[in-house]
């Protein structure tokens, strides 16, 4: 009798080790609780293979070097991967969440540069406008509204002009006060207009005050009612120093906390905030031919300056990479503070990858490795705000 059972027993441990050493051999890909459910225009395995690469590309390129943000990935406008780190304010316990409404800096620029095409589709404004006609003291004669739209203009950075005119800096800047300065002073261009590419906050400056203007709206009533509000961006607003108790802060790389300067107001080149959930859908309107006629699509989206060879050009509002397959990649970063954002757009693929942090990451720019594993699509290694 003890021998019967003592072999019942040995039989018993053998097969639950059996079990056991079966469950450790399933590969993480393929266990269903290593996966969110996959979205029902997405095959699974691609999206995995996609779940895959955003997770790794998180961990060793955000994660291990104190990301505090949000990140989200799309193909389709499907959310295949999307992560929150860190808190609002450093050291306290406020998470950071998808409502988290960060400063999105240049970036901002896209949603500039989408008015004034859409005041164009309106017939409201034509892009071979002179600034004159809408400011007629403005001193650069022949300078049109797409010069300023695809960074040709030649107009200085207002940050450095004013620094040698000895702006007095316990006085905020506002858009107007730019304009006025340019009349006034009229600082010399850094090029001749269109003759050259040359990246300028001065030109999306202008444009908001050129948006004002024919709308006869504030700047932030204009794309709230064009763009935040049809689009559901509940999240997304332009910044005024109304807001400044109540933005997210921002900070520097190592913690320190980056405080509002002079030039904070400006709007049109930075200000706006947003969340990645909010920008991907902004994403999506820029595929709809019935939010935006194809052919502003096609003209924000073409390039504009040839000057130098290769594949990185600038068009409407919008930096890009045009591939040798006649493929684009649109985007536009973004640096403010110890804000940093980057928007991407593989729109062949239909692949989006959102990133907005509020303590200066230089990693958040590093998704041009991402994009490659990602998609069939290739193209140098370059970093740019």
């Amino acid at each position: 009798m003890l021998r019967i059972l003592t072999i019942l027993i040995i039989s018993v441990c053998l097969v639950f080790a059996c079990k056991t050493t079966g469950t450790k051999t399933i590969p993480i890909e393929d266990s269903a609780e290593y996966y969110p459910s996959t979205p029902q225009k997405i095959e699974k395995a691609e999206f995995r293979k996609i779940y895959r690469m955003a997770s790794e590309f998180y961990d060793s390129t955000l994660e291990r070097t104190g990301f505090n943000g949000g990140i989200l990935i799309a193909k389709g406008g499907e959310v295949i991967f999307e992560k929150y780190a860190g808190t609002v304010h450093l050291g306290k316990p406020d998470s950071i969440n998808a409502s988290t409404s960060f400063h999105i800096a240049s970036t901002t620029k896209t949603f500039t540069a989408m008015a004034v095409l859409k005041l164009a589709e309106a017939g409201k404004l034509s892009l071979n406008d002179s600034i004159q006609q809408f400011f007629p003291a403005f001193p650069y004669h022949g300078m049109t509204i797409k010069m300023l739209l695809s960074q040709r203009s030649g107009l200085p950075n207002y940050g450095y002009f004013l620094e040698k005119l000895k702006w007095d800096e316990h006085k905020k800047v506002s858009n107007a006060d730019i304009l006025n300065t340019l009349i006034q002073y009229k600082p010399d261009l850094t090029n001749l207009m269109n003759k050259r590419f040359n990246y300028s906050n001065t030109n999306f400056v202008i444009l908001a005050l050129i948006i004002e203007k024919v709308s006869g709206m504030s700047y932030a009533e204009y794309l709230k009612q064009t763009f935040f509000i049809p689009l559901k961006m509940t999240h997304t607003y332009v910044f005024n120093w109304n807001d400044s108790a109540s933005a997210t802060p921002s900070y520097m790389w190592n913690g320190r906390p980056e405080v509002f300067n002079f030039l904070d107001i400006t709007y049109g080149d930075k200000n706006i905030y947003s969340t990645v959930t909010d920008l991907l859908k902004w994403d999506q309107a820029l595929y709809d031919t019935k939010f935006f006629k194809q052919s502003t699509l096609d003209s924000a989206f073409q390039p504009y300056s040839f000057e130098k060879p290769g594949i990185h050009n600038y068009g409407l509002g919008w930096r890009m990479y045009t591939l040798p397959s006649n493929k684009k990649i649109l985007y536009h970063n973004g640096w403010w503070h110890g804000s940093n954002a980057t928007f991407y757009r593989a729109v062949s693929d239909s692949v989006t990858i959102i990133i907005i942090g509020n303590k200066f990451n230089r990693n958040i720019y590093r998704v041009k490795p991402l994009i490659e594993a990602i998609t069939d699509l290739r193209f140098a290694y370059i970093d740019e705000e």
